[in-house]
């Protein structure tokens, strides 16, 4: 393979324009046995309970700590989104909840050691290749969730705009629903400890991957790169965590090979081929990744009502005109503020201030948007609660483990 060969694969696979106003949503919940949350659960039994096809066509997979994760079909907006995870959220729950297993809507587990339950070559190499620099890639295996928002790359705005725009909101939406102030049973420096796990896990694959000085930072270079050469350039630059040596074995690559040093100079397996990049692409975990669609990644799993309130409001400030362009002036001061969303959520003035022009703007988009109701009572819920009074709800757990030292 050579570099023009990786920016050809990324514009044909990774970036698609069919689409246009659809949102899927992905809701990762932690898994606590009801009876002692401290206690690890039974997988075997879980896997059991749970399994069977959901009403709307939802797909259920697992995460190596035994994390649930429930993923949408992608619809045509929020209203339909929303209503096809409930409706696939209520059967779930009413399995899960056979099970003697509770599902739970925080950002990283606060008390359980990492323990995988999930088996398999490729999370086998993948905790080799994590374990080799430290504790905080098993830790991102096993012990945290997420809400991810698939958007497509088509709508309000070029390409190039909502990727940037996308990138610039991340920080506001990561501050805004920080949920993880918890590690080894006591409250840590962070608002979102789950984003400060992932930042610091090889950077070259968890780094944002936009290269705008808008969306990394004030010494940034800026660009002109379309969005499908920004993310090639990524994949470029990034190491390469495994290779697939046959259809069951994954070897780890320990050495610092990129993999365009893979493509120049080999190893021991060989050079790459186009399946290789195609899995390389993979093992990418940026807060924005390209995937023929935007996945934001950004945001800690929140509990009932809140889960709908990050793509609701990512939706409008994407899709919605005028949304989006008070979205692209409040976030221009923070744009480049992740470590200081994932530390300080909204106690920070400036991702406060962003974040309430930004929610304002959203939820007067929702109901041009047809959003449903339940949606727009949920955000003007959330807005009310934490982010007019610049809090998330990071606070809240830290405010109950205060009292009684309960999380959830």
């Amino acid at each position: 393979m050579r570099t023009d060969d990786v920016h050809r694969h990324v514009r044909e696979h990774a970036v698609a324009t069919a689409g246009r106003g659809r949102l899927g949503v992905e809701l990762e919940w932690l898994t606590w046995p009801l009876d002692d949350p401290a206690r690890p659960i039974c997988f075997d039994q879980l896997r059991t309970e749970v399994a069977g096809p959901l009403p709307r066509g939802g797909r259920l997979t697992f995460e190596p700590g035994g994390q649930v994760e429930l993923s949408s079909l992608p619809q045509a907006g929020i209203g339909a989104a929303h209503a096809a995870v409930a409706a696939d959220l209520a059967v779930l729950r009413g399995r899960i909840g056979d099970a003697g297993v509770d599902l739970v809507g925080l950002g990283l587990d606060p008390f359980r050691p990492c323990r995988r339950v999930v088996g398999g070559p490729r999370y086998d190499a993948m905790e080799a290749y994590f374990d080799g620099a430290g504790s905080a890639g098993r830790r991102m295996m096993c012990g945290t969730a997420s809400i991810q928002l698939n958007l497509d790359m088509t709508g309000e705005g070029t390409p190039g705009a909502r990727w940037e725009l996308a990138h610039a909101i991340g920080p506001v939406l990561a501050a805004a629903c920080a949920n993880s102030p918890i590690v080894g049973g006591r409250p840590s420096r962070w608002r979102s400890a789950r984003l400060a796990v992932w930042a610091a896990i090889d950077r070259t694959r968890t780094a944002p991957a936009c290269t705008s000085g808008l969306a990394i930072g004030d010494d940034a270079a800026e660009s002109t790169a379309s969005p499908s050469d920004q993310w090639a350039q990524y994949a470029l630059g990034a190491r390469v965590m495994l290779v697939r040596a046959g259809p069951e074995r994954f070897v780890p690559v320990f050495e610092h090979l990129t993999f365009e040093e893979w493509m120049s100079r080999g190893h021991e397996l060989g050079y790459p081929t186009a399946d290789d990049l195609a899995y390389h692409l993979t093992t990418l975990f940026p807060p924005v990744r390209l995937r023929g669609w935007m996945e934001l990644r950004m945001v800690d799993a929140l509990p009932e009502p809140w889960w709908r309130v990050p793509g609701a409001v990512a939706t409008a400030l994407l899709d919605d005109p005028e949304a989006a362009a008070v979205a692209r002036e409040a976030t221009a001061p923070t744009a480049h503020l992740w470590h200081q969303a994932a530390r300080l959520g909204l106690s920070h003035p400036a991702l406060a201030a962003s974040a309430r022009r930004c929610f304002v703007a959203a939820i007067a988009a929702l109901p041009r948007l047809g959003a449903d109701p339940e949606t727009q009572a949920a955000c003007a819920a959330f807005f009310d609660r934490f982010v007019a009074r610049g809090r998330c709800p990071a606070d809240e757990v830290l405010d109950r483990w205060a009292a009684d030292r309960q999380v959830a």
